[in-house]
């Protein structure tokens, strides 16, 4: 069994566990490659005797199951890597709050047991695609949290016309709009107030960012929906950005997006699931009553 290794950073005082990790996976016979950024990032941590190859992108990774050392930023910028491979992605949190990455870094030994051994489930995550305008960020059109346009700081308000399946839906005066998936549902769109959604839930929110009209709130839409967004208004520019990534867009231009037609799985361990992560995450039920 081949597993990859990704990350974009690393403490040194995670290094003990970082150590632990390659330690078991050889141990337990597991081939093992890590993204070359990383590797470099690493080389200094690992173990004198592992042996591991390394990979550059989507194109040369081949591996069984990903795990993601980070946090849910990390799992995100590993989706350019996996995209539509089917391969399975277990998150390691080496930080705080994470929805995405939900292994503890204490629990390393258990999670190699149960991903060698195959004792593990798996969630499909529905991701954003970009249809227009092409190549904005490369090759890379998707997003497993949220795309969002959003003013730049030092420019005045947004008006963001909005259209669902070529129906008007809105036009939303403030400081931007959120698209979320049911994934991006705990991430920016819950701070801007937007509800939570199941994973798998068929759905994708708008959450408005400092609307000017009060009376504007989140919207739930079916995620077969293609949604169209046009910014209007003084300014000639807007912020738009896909998860991690970040440009700056032409008012002139129009932004077309749907669901993706593939899906990311991530790792649940069995003794896991959805709404004892979102309970023990944002300590619902910690009240002296309970």
């Amino acid at each position: 069994m081949t597993i990859a290794l990704f990350g974009k950073n690393f403490a040194p005082e995670n290094a003990d566990y970082l150590r632990q990790l390659l330690n078991e996976l050889a141990e337990n016979q597991a081939k093992i490659a890590i993204y070359k950024p990383f590797a470099d990032i690493i080389a200094a941590f690992i173990p004198e005797g592992i042996n591991y190859t390394v990979f550059h992108s989507h194109a040369d990774l081949k591996a069984d199951l990903l795990f993601s050392i980070g946090g849910d930023g990390t799992i995100l910028d590993a989706v350019p890597l996996v995209l539509d491979s089917g391969m399975p992605v277990a998150g390691i949190n080496m930080g705080r709050l994470g929805f995405l990455s939900s292994i503890s870094k204490t629990e390393i030994s258990k999670a190699v047991e149960s991903v060698l051994s195959g004792e593990y489930g798996v969630e499909q995550r529905t991701l954003l695609e970009l249809v227009a305008p092409e190549n904005v960020f490369g090759d890379v059109r998707y997003a497993l949290n949220e795309l969002n346009v959003i003013r730049n700081p030092e420019h005045s308000l947004l008006a963001i016309k909005v259209f669902v399946d070529d129906v008007y839906l809105n036009t939303y005066w403030g400081d931007g709009i959120l698209l979320a998936t049911p994934t991006g549902s705990t991430a920016y769109s819950l701070s801007a107030g937007g509800p939570i959604i199941a994973p798998n839930a068929k759905n994708f929110v708008i959450t408005p960012i400092a609307a000017h009209n009060l009376t504007v709130r989140p919207i739930v839409i079916p995620d077969d929906s293609e949604i169209r967004i046009q910014v209007e208004g003084r300014e000639k520019k807007f912020v738009f950005s896909m998860d991690s990534r970040t440009c700056a867009l032409d008012t002139s231009v129009q932004l077309k997006v749907r669901k993706a037609d593939f899906c990311i799985h991530l790792v649940r361990m069995k003794d896991e699931d959805f709404f004892g992560t979102i309970r023990n995450k944002l300590m619902w039920g910690k009240d002296n009553r309970n």
